[in-house]
């Protein structure tokens, strides 16, 4: 069977996507490949479909074993014969597994790295044909990126004994040091690239100053997300608790997930959230790669992330299924005074250090950019992006810079006279001429700097001191004495030969005053009857994926939903016109939705 056939007989799709089917050619022909593709435009069809046409079980290494299951019960839906090796088993599942395997009753066979590793499995994979091996979250290998495994280092050693079996490494985040450390540690000199874009058109991207961060965050999700799935970023465990337990006050579908949560309560607490149709999940970065659940609405980050790839990572959790979905941030002097320290304090040689500064301040200047959001995002990853988006914040409104040299001096100098040990709330009303009972009894009163700045606010100094902290021109102190110190580049600022240009904070737009770009889509739901079908046909899906115990996305996306709201097939031929529909599910689920949309038409219409 060609690759066509298999993509609409198994998938339902008509056509592959950028990349796709030369990636799958490769791997068929026996060469390696390396694919970077963003989240949600199809990475696993690419080792998929080679898996069904080369001889053979195609071993797919993955990291996340709570997600395997619900992989290998996708591809089940689908008709493809799909197992999953992995510590949550028991002995006698993983021997019946393994059967079945060696029987030739599997086409696809899941791994996690470390069980890869063990002996025991490696004398294992001698006793069947390997079709090829997939690399899943190859980006877990570079001990620079933000998902570091060091099973991934040795992976190489178990592969190296299969010469002649192809190999494809696939991410949806990687900079330039990270694919180098992919290519390198994998062995994978020869392969053939394959690089997408990293847009994510439909998900608009919003940084906001942080002022009350809970009732900013309440406010953003009752007013443009209610009863949506969403996912909230925090950075502490303690944080993520009191965070969802708040929401949950206030009427909020919520639930928190992090490390500290026994591996049985993470498990439900994901399983939980993949099944329900609104639920929030609050967590760290514990929580959300390779997470499969096509409709999240919205990805809040209250707390910076670590990077700009985690960054990236993380938001392109939302809105996998191509409907609008919103990349929403909050940020403040605060978040970088601590991400600062937090590196200075972090143990590694100078290279590592060196490089997580410039990753640090990567994503610090994307918080302070005047362009495209997007432009500035895709730039990162080496990506040019013909700006604007109409689909950012800073797209949709002026953001003013202004010449901030001799206000960088004043606040620069402020620090050196107070002996670099104060943080910015005392320089500012230093700056300012405040005669509080602090400046007063330090006699900070008495300095060259105290009163030179009023013509700035106590906000506006505060916005001042943020962006001279973003961009390197101050440092924080590290141990007892807390507060600003100079840095090399503070002292060209300081004797005139550099100038300094500030962003003008602007104030948070809501949804509505930004312009989205409409993505592409099936047709819509345009009427009220159409509308109505659809949430019927939910209902139906969800009732069938409670019975099966899988989630709802796995029995059909809403996308294919959504086209028989608006298509209405009136029979299984016409069933499998629509994109998603494969034969194995239309053969599963088709008289049950027929059933449903039949009924749904004496709905009347507008």
């Amino acid at each position: 069977m060609q690759p066509q056939q298999i993509l609409k007989k198994y998938f339902g799709y008509d056509t592959f996507r950028e990349h796709q089917l030369e990636v799958i050619q490769k791997i068929i022909a026996g060469e390696d490949a390396f694919v970077l593709m963003p989240t949600g435009v199809g990475k696993s069809i690419c080792y998929q479909i080679p898996s069904l046409i080369r001889r053979g079980v195609g071993l797919v290494i993955s990291p996340l074993i709570a997600l395997m299951q619900d992989q290998v019960e996708a591809l089940r839906q689908n008709g493809i014969c799909a197992e999953f090796l992995n510590s949550s088993q028991s002995r006698e599942e993983a021997q019946r597994v393994e059967k079945r395997v060696m029987s030739g009753e599997a086409d696809i066979l899941y791994v996690a790295p470390e069980r890869l590793l063990s002996e025991s499995f490696q004398r294992f994979l001698r006793k069947f044909p390997i079709a090829l091996f997939a690399i899943d979250e190859a980006h877990c290998v570079s001990q620079w990126g933000h998902d570091f495994r060091p099973e991934y280092l040795k992976i190489s050693e178990v592969t190296d004994h299969f010469p002649d079996v192809p190999r494809i490494a696939l991410t949806a985040t990687a900079d330039a040091v990270t694919r180098r450390d992919i290519f390198e540690k994998l062995k994978l000199t020869h392969a053939a690239q394959f690089v997408s874009s990293f847009d994510r058109a439909n998900i608009c991207y919003r940084v906001l100053l942080k002022s009350k961060d809970k009732q900013q965050l309440h406010h953003f999700i009752h007013s443009e997300h209610p009863g949506q799935p969403g996912i909230v970023y925090v950075r502490t465990r303690n944080r993520a608790d009191q965070i969802a337990y708040w929401l949950q006050n206030q009427g909020m579908a919520a639930l928190s997930y992090h490390a500290g949560l026994d591996p049985h309560a993470r498990t439900q607490r994901q399983r939980r959230f993949l099944q329900d149709d609104g639920l929030i999940i609050v967590a760290t970065i514990a929580f959300g790669m390779g997470i499969d659940k096509p409709d999240v609405r919205f990805v809040a980050h209250l707390d910076l992330p670590a990077s700009m790839e985690a960054y990236y990572q993380e938001t392109g959790r939302a809105g996998r299924d191509g409907q609008p979905a919103d990349a929403w941030m909050l940020y403040s002097l605060s978040d970088v005074v601590a991400m600062r320290r937090l590196l200075d304090q972090s143990e590694g040689e100078e290279e590592f250090k060196r490089i997580q500064r410039q990753k640090l301040e990567a994503l610090l200047g994307y918080c302070e950019a005047v362009e495209c959001r997007r432009e500035a995002l895709l730039g990162y990853f080496g990506e040019k992006y013909p700006a604007p988006c109409r689909n950012c914040d800073n797209c949709s409104q002026t953001v003013a810079a202004w010449d901030g040299t001799v206000a960088a001096q004043k606040a620069l100098s402020c620090v050196y006279r107070t002996g670099q040990r104060f943080g910015a709330a005392h320089l500012t009303d230093i700056l300012v001429g405040d005669t509080n009972q602090r400046i007063l009894s330090l006699k900070h009163d008495r300095l060259k700097t105290f009163g030179v700045g009023k013509e700035l606010s106590k906000n506006e100094w505060r916005s001042v001191y943020r962006q001279l902290l973003a961009a390197g021109l101050l440092s924080v102190n590290i141990g007892k004495i807390s507060g600003f110190r100079l840095t090399e580049k503070s002292w060209p600022v300081l004797r005139g030969e550099l100038q300094v240009r500030f962003r003008t904070d602007p104030r948070p737009l809501t949804k509505e005053k930004i312009k989205k770009i409409s993505p592409k889509q099936p047709p819509y739901l345009i009427d009220d009857a159409a509308r109505l079908l659809f949430e019927k046909l939910r209902r139906l899906r969800l009732d069938i994926s409670k019975k099966r115990g899988v989630p709802p996305f796995v029995i059909f996306h809403d996308s294919t939903l959504t086209s028989m709201a608006a298509l209405r097939p009136k029979n299984h031929e016409e069933l499998l016109q629509i994109t998603g529909i494969g034969e194995r599910k239309a053969e599963q689920f088709g008289d049950a939705f027929l059933k449903a949309i039949h009924t749904g038409r004496s709905i009347p219409r507008d």
